[in-house]
Formats: structure tokens, C-alpha cells, sequence
């Protein structure tokens, strides 16, 4: 899978490259994602992001425009998203679904869920997705 990184520090940038391992064409920018960067993204399938990065509305239209279909946070956190914007264009939502992981393991979160998402399937307790599905309806029976 393509993804894009924005607004990564050094120690995240080696725990991502650690935990990607070559995997997926990940694409590492320092400057954080704006409508003026939002360029960078053209021809990504992913959007990784840090450090709690506001995703707002206008950020999520321009995210679609340029080819982004998923979003993964790399935190357990997820209110920095607008989940209705995301969910009113179809974009797909995923977190580190616990709170104490290290920062490798969380790496390894948001490579697992690249992952899923590459394969077509869903990223289970990391979804994030305002919407209800039958596979997430089957994960929280």
C-alpha cells in the first residue's frame, strides 16, 4: 500500500521504518499536513497520522481528492478526526485500540492495520469508522 507520514519526528520515523520493514511504500514528510501540503499526498492510498493532527472537514474533501482512502492515527485518540466528514465520503478510520502500548507496538498497530486494509479486510477493535458494518457488528458481539 502507498502511504503518506506527515509531521513525523525523528524517533517516530525509525519506529515506523522498524515496524513497516519494507512492507508498504510509506512516504515520510516532516511538515505537517495543511491544505497547502496536502500536494504531497496525490497518488497515496493511506494517510498516517501523528501527533494528534487535526483532521478537519476541508482536510478530509482534499484527502479524497488526491487518492486517500484510509486514515490511521497512531494514537488512541481519535477526536482530532472529523469521523462524520470521513464517513460522509467513505474514507476508512483506524487507532491504536489500547493506551499503553510502546511506541513500537504502536508502530506495529498502524502497520497491522495497513496491512488489513491492503488485503480488503477490516481492522477490527482499531476501526474508527463512524458507520456500523457487519464485520464490525460480528467483532463487538
Amino acid at each position: 500500500m502507498k502511504a503518506i507520514a506527515y509531521n513525523i519526528n525523528t524517533k517516530e520515523k525509525e519506529w515506523l521504518i522498524l515496524a513497516n520493514y519494507k512492507k508498504h511504500d510509506i512516504t515520510i514528510i516532516a511538515n505537517s499536513l495543511t491544505l497547502d501540503t496536502l500536494n504531497f499526498a496525490a497518488g497515496k492510498e493511506a494517510l498516517i497520522v501523528f501527533n494528534r493532527d487535526l483532521i478537519d472537514a476541508p482536510l478530509i474533501e482534499g484527502l479524497k481528492s488526491v487518492g486517500i482512502k484510509y486514515i490511521a492515527t497512531s494514537t488512541f485518540g481519535y477526536d482530532h478526526i472529523d469521523l462524520d466528514a470521513a464517513r460522509s465520503i467513505g474514507l476508512k478510520i483506524a487507532n491504536i485500540p489500547f493506551k499503553h502500548g510502546g511506541e513500537l507496538e504502536n508502530m506495529h498497530q498502524v502497520i497491522a492495520n495497513l496491512d488489513n486494509w491492503s488485503a480488503g479486510k477490516c481492522v477490527g477493535d482499531a476501526c474508527c469508522c463512524n458507520k456500523d458494518c457487519a464485520i464490525k457488528t460480528e467483532l463487538h458481539k
